[in-house]
């Protein structure tokens, strides 16, 4: 049967490490370059450092460059808190949206460039400007 799945309960740290697989089973290689720590599914939630009450800001994913080298983190918490009640196949969505969105911080620090970061420092502004 197609359609929209109901869950009825958050798909468990595993299920959605699979589902991450076979989103990043259709990225394409060239992508990976450099991706040298590749992506993690953590078990936290984590809030951004200017989140604020009572719309709080979760962190879904991040990329982080260091000395040691390049990494996409995905916060398996953060999409429970706050896609709990989505259906599945939107939750499938989300976390392809994150993970895309998170490649193309990885793929614009390896060209020098920044506009995604331009971008999410425009979104987060505006969310500190709106009165909870």
């Amino acid at each position: 049967m197609k359609g929209i799945i109901i869950m009825d309960a958050f798909p468990s740290i595993n299920e959605i490490l699979e589902i991450l697989n076979e989103i990043a089973e259709e990225i394409p290689g060239e992508f990976f370059r450099r991706l040298n720590k590749g992506i993690i599914l953590l078990p936290d939630y984590k809030l951004h450092k200017n989140s604020k009450d009572p719309n709080k800001l979760y962190v879904m994913g991040e990329y982080n460059s260091d000395i040691t080298g390049r990494q996409i983190r995905i916060y398996y918490g953060s999409f429970k808190k706050v896609y709990h009640d989505m259906p599945l196949e939107i939750l499938k969505v989300k976390l392809k949206d994150v993970l895309l969105h998170e490649f193309t911080h990885h793929l614009e620090s390896l060209a020098g460039e920044n506009n995604l970061e331009i971008k999410d420092a425009t979104a987060l502004a505006k969310y500190m400007e709106n009165d909870f």
